[in-house]
């Protein structure tokens, strides 16, 4: 078949499959992007391979899946620069106590379990190349993820996004992501570079590279909107082409500097002006392409690496399966949850938080992902964390419901965000909106 026949073909298969099966899930009750992510699953090895491993060899050759994978870091930069978008520190200004408390809890506790057990392991989940440090630092840090987007859709699903409670557990997702994103920076520069020279050589660029995002490129995007938002026909292709610029531009300098991509998106994204309606409008524009076909070739390209096969019939590997299951989901809960009470909140509410910050999602796919390539973890490894990303974030809405109660969703707190929410489609409240009666939570 023609090669570029052949491509597109391929990019029609993997984004149908995955936008019936998110449709399916989505009857269910699950945020669309499950049924995508299992979508990928099923076209690689665990299934479709399986099944019909010459149909499968014919629709994805490697020539092809070296292709999709070019494809899927484009949506992957994408991604993390519309994730970076949406960080926002209102509510954590607001509540400082409590998002201080959990964050700790949510990414500490996660973070030294997932280390001694990467640690007990190491001789199955760790790559022949590996840095044993590196690999444990890393591994801790994947299981202590939660999915901002992901998160943000079911509340809104939930009606908890106007919430108190949805509130706070956005500002605890974003701020421990931010963490997580700085530290998985360091340990890729660790990993990265020779020696200490290089090391410091390659910090010192990053932190400039941070001081003129912050300090130049900031106000100069904030002046480029503002005058386009004064023309009588603000023209959105301008402010399209000056942000994916951004953000590729971004990428490609952390990608020089020995770090991964996704990095520089994601900082180019923090820096977006908030609150602009035109700017909303662009994201919109680029959200929308983004899920709908650059990201279902991130998810494919996860599958083609993970096989649920890898666990086989060995107990050793379906014990080290859960054990790090129950870990995850039970470090994060507790540890989200225990924040939550030390810094005033009543038990119910800590259940809840703790429930919302195990949902990891397509954000734990990125940092398995990421990994996977730098040579940290092996395909079992790869296999045991999208498995746990898919379980985590499954079991978030069916238990959110159980624990839900009629007056949670008429608690109006208008200030999750001022930015586009990639997850609903649609614009949340600005700051300015929040409501007279908005006040932190507190122990009852």
């Amino acid at each position: 078949m023609d090669p570029v026949a052949h491509f597109l073909f391929a990019v029609a298969v993997i984004v149908l499959v995955s936008h019936v099966l998110g449709a399916l899930l989505g009857r269910l009750g699950q945020p669309p992007i499950i049924g995508e992510i299992i979508g990928g699953l099923l076209l690689g090895p665990s299934l479709f391979g399986a099944l019909w491993p010459s149909g499968r060899d014919w629709i994805f050759p490697p020539d092809l899946l070296r292709n999709l994978d070019l494809a899927a870091q484009l949506g992957l930069v994408t991604f993390m620069f519309l994730l970076g978008c949406e960080l926002q520190l209102t509510t954590v200004r607001r509540q400082r106590k409590v998002v201080a408390s959990v964050v700790v809890g949510s990414v500490g506790l996660p973070l030294v379990v997932g280390m001694v057990i990467a640690y007990a392991a190491r001789d199955l989940m760790a790559a022949s190349t590996s840095h044993p440090t590196a690999y444990m630092f890393f591994f801790g840090l994947a299981i202590s993820i939660t999915a901002l987007p992901v998160l943000a859709r079911i509340l809104v699903d939930l009606g908890l996004d106007n919430s108190q409670m949805g509130a706070l557990a956005l500002a605890c997702a974003a701020i421990g992501d931010g963490i997580t994103w700085g530290a998985l920076t360091v340990t890729l520069g660790l990993l990265t570079l020779a020696d200490a020279n290089h090391l410091l050589e390659t910090a010192g660029l990053g932190l400039i590279l941070v001081l003129v995002t912050v300090l130049l490129v900031k106000p100069a995007l904030a002046k480029i909107v503002r005058t386009a938002e004064e023309r009588p026909h603000s023209e959105g292709r301008l402010i399209l082409s000056v942000l994916v610029a951004g953000a590729l531009g971004a990428a490609a300098i952390t990608q020089l500097l020995g770090l991964h991509p996704v990095i520089g998106a994601f900082l180019f994204g923090t820096i977006v002006p908030r609150g602009s309606a035109l700017v909303e409008r662009v994201c919109r524009q680029l959200q929308g392409f983004t899920l709908a076909v650059l990201l279902p070739l991130f998810f494919a390209g996860v599958g083609m690496r993970t096989s649920v096969g890898l666990l086989g019939t060995s107990p050793q590997n379906w014990l080290l399966f859960a054990v790090v299951l129950v870990a995850a989901v039970g470090t994060k809960f507790v540890g989200a949850g225990a924040g939550a009470r030390l810094a005033g909140l009543p038990a119910t509410d800590a259940l809840r938080l703790g429930t919302l910050m195990n949902c990891r999602g397509v954000t734990e796919l990125v940092v398995a992902t990421i990994g996977w390539q730098y040579h940290l973890i092996n395909e079992l490894g790869l296999t045991i964390l999208v498995l746990i990303a898919l379980i985590t974030t499954g079991v978030t809405s069916p238990v959110m419901r159980l624990l839900k109660t009629p007056s949670d969703a008429l608690i109006n707190t208008r200030s999750i965000t001022a930015g586009p929410s990639m997850s609903s489609g649609r614009t949340l409240p600005r700051k300015e909106e929040v409501a007279a009666d908005d006040q932190p939570l507190r122990k009852r």
